[in-house]
């Protein structure tokens, strides 16, 4: 029997794990994510486009640059505080937490 192929209209699931340039992991989907090829669902930086083509089963490597994903570094947007004004519950590696911006809307 022959594998599965991603093209146009068929519906995929993918798992994925997204590191920086230096390794460390950025973002990780252990539990396969599904959409129709496609359709109107865009996967992060056109990876939707390294897939068209693939079998099931096979593994993909993509590299991105900064501006077809979460863009460069911005210092702007990062801030430092001392651990003691962490709340307990959100002090271990891949704890998500959500904040509100000025405009109300919520982040996580």
């Amino acid at each position: 029997m022959s594998k599965e192929i991603v093209q146009l209209g068929k519906y995929v699931s993918i798992s994925y794990v997204i590191r920086d340039q230096e390794g460390s992991v950025v973002e990780q989907h252990d539990l396969p994510i599904g959409f129709v090829y496609g359709s109107d669902t865009e996967l992060i930086g056109g990876m939707d486009k390294a897939i068209v083509g693939k079998a099931a089963g096979d593994e993909v490597e993509v590299s991105l640059a900064p501006q077809d994903t979460f863009g460069e570094h911005d210092p702007e947007l990062t801030f430092t505080d001392d651990l003691e004004n962490v709340p307990p519950q959100f002090r271990h590696v891949g704890a998500e937490v959500q904040m509100q911006n000025d405009e109300g809307e919520t982040k996580t």
